[in-house]
C-alpha cells in the first residue's frame, strides 16, 4: 500500500510566550514550545524518534537541550515551502521511518531568519530548493524591488486592474483579524481598528500600507506528529491529516503565464487531488496572511470563492467572522497576532478542531479545517479533520 498522509495525526501542540523585542533567546523559546507539545501529546522525550524544524534554533542544538535521541531528522517532502518539515513528518510516520516526530518553528524579529533544514540544522538541500524557485529574484532586485512587500504589491495591483478588487476590500481582512485577536491572549496587537484606521495607515508599497503587513514577533510553536494508530492513546482529541499539497514553484514570482496567480493554485490543486472532500466541506480556514492580498489569493486558489471574487468575499467582514460563512484566521492572523511563518495557522486549526480555542472557538465545533502557507513561488497547504 502506498504511503499516505492519512496515516498521520497531530497529537500534540505547544506555543511559547509571544512578544516583540523580548530579548528571550531562541533556544529558550524553543524549549518552551517543545516541552509543552510533547506533554500535550501525552509523551516523554525518550518516546520521540524524530525531530525537525526550520531555522533560528538548529535541530542539533534543540535535540541536545531536550534530550531527544532522534533517528529521523527531516526530509521526504520538499515542495511544501515553510510547511515542508510538517509534511515530511506526516510521510515519515506513515512510512514507518518514525512514530512520533517533534516539529518546531522558532522566530526572532531581531536577527531571525528562514533556514530550511537539511536534517542537521544547516543550510543544505532545503536552501538549494528555495533558490531554485526564486529563479527571477535577480530581475526583481535589478528593478529595485528589494522585498516581498514589493513583489506581492505587483500581484495585488494586477488583480485590482483585472477584477476591480479594492483596497477597502483588503481592509476588511485586517479589521476582522484584529477583532479576533482581541479574543486571543497571546496576540501582540489586540486593540480594535476601523476601516478608516486601515486606510489611513502609513504607506509601504502601493497599494499596501502598514496594516496590510504582518507583525514581526519573537516566539516558538511546536507540534507532535504521530502515527494514526496512536489516535486513541493521547490525552487530547487527535487531529487527522486528510490531504497535503505543495508545488515546485514553476514560473517564479512573475513568469507564470497566468500571472497574477501564484504557486498557491498549484499547491491547492494537488491537495484537492488527494481527497474526496471539496471546498464546500471546509468549516474553518487558517490562511497565510504575510500580506492581506495573500489571503485573498488563497481563497481563490482553494476554490472557496471564484477567480477574481476574493475581494467581494472579504467585503464587509461578515462572511469571515467567527459566526460567518467561513470563519477565517480565527486567532488574529499574522496581521495582528504575530508572524510565526505559517505555524500559528496550523496550531490554531488544530485548536479549533479540538474545540479548545476558548473565547474564539467557532460554534458547533468544526469538522474540517484548511491551512495554507506561502505565496509567490513557494506554497503549501493541508486539509485537517477531527
Amino acid at each position: 500500500m502506498p504511503t499516505s498522509e492519512k496515516d498521520a495525526i497531530i497529537s500534540g501542540l505547544g506555543i511559547s510566550r509571544i512578544g516583540r523585542r523580548t530579548g528571550i533567546p531562541a533556544l529558550e523559546l524553543t524549549i518552551e514550545s517543545c516541552q509543552q507539545a510533547v506533554a500535550d501529546a501525552g509523551l516523554t522525550m525518550d518516546q520521540l524518534d524524530g525531530l525537525t524544524s526550520l531555522g533560528d534554533t538548529p535541530p542539533a542544538q534543540a535535540r541536545q537541550a531536550l534530550g531527544i535521541d532522534a533517528r529521523y531528522h527531516g526530509g521526504g517532502f520538499d515542495t511544501g515551502g515553510l510547511l515542508s518539515p510538517v509534511m515530511s513528518a506526516f510521510m515519515a510516520v506513515a512510512s514507518g521511518r518514525a512514530r512520533h516526530v517533534l516539529v518546531y518553528r522558532t522566530v526572532q524579529m531581531m536577527g531571525g531568519e528562514y533556514v530550511p533544514d537539511d536534517g542537521e540544522g544547516e543550510p543544505g538541500e532545503g536552501m538549494d530548493s528555495l533558490k531554485r524557485v526564486m529563479v527571477d529574484i535577480d530581475e526583481m532586485l535589478a528593478a529595485n524591488a528589494f522585498s516581498a512587500v514589493n513583489w506581492l504589491a505587483m500581484h495585488c495591483r494586477r488583480h485590482m486592474a483585472m477584477y476591480g478588487t479594492t483596497k477597502e476590500q483588503l481592509g476588511w481582512l485586517a479589521v476582522s483579524s484584529r477583532t479576533k485577536a482581541a479574543l486571543n491572549p497571546l496576540a501582540v496587537y489586540r486593540d480594535p481598528i476601523t476601516l478608516d484606521d486601515y486606510l489611513g495607515a502609513r504607506p509601504i508599497s502601493t497599494p499596501f500600507g502598514l496594516l496590510d503587513c504582518d507583525v514581526p514577533v519573537d516566539g516558538s510553536i511546536a507540534v507532535v506528529v504521530s502515527h494514526a494508530d496512536y489516535a486513541n492513546d493521547g490525552p487530547n482529541p487527535p487531529v487527522r491529516v486528510e490531504a497535503i499539497g505543495g508545488t515546485p514553484g514553476l514560473g517564479g514570482w512573475f513568469h507564470r503565464p497566468d500571472y497574477p496567480k501564484m504557486a498557491s493554485i498549484d499547491a491547492a490543486n494537488e491537495m484537492w487531488s488527494r481527497t474526496d472532500l471539496r471546498p464546500a466541506d471546509i468549516d474553518v480556514a487558517e490562511l497565510y496572511d504575510g500580506f492581506t492580498f495573500l489571503t485573498l489569493a488563497w481563497l481563490e486558489a482553494l476554490g472557496i470563492c471564484g477567480e477574481g471574487e476574493g475581494g467581494a468575499f472579504l467585503e464587509g467582514g461578515s462572511r469571515i467572522a467567527l459566526d460567518g460563512q467561513l470563519p477565517l484566521n480565527t486567532y488574529g492572523g499574522q496581521l495582528s497576532a504575530g508572524r510565526m511563518h505559517g505555524y500559528w495557522v496550523l496550531h490554531e486549526a488544530c485548536l479549533q478542531l479540538r474545540g479548545q480555542a476558548g473565547g474564539r472557538q467557532v460554534g458547533g465545533r468544526p469538522e474540517v479545517a484548511v491551512v495554507s502557507v506561502g505565496g509567490g513561488p513557494i506554497a503549501g497547504c493541508v486539509l485537517l479533520t477531527r
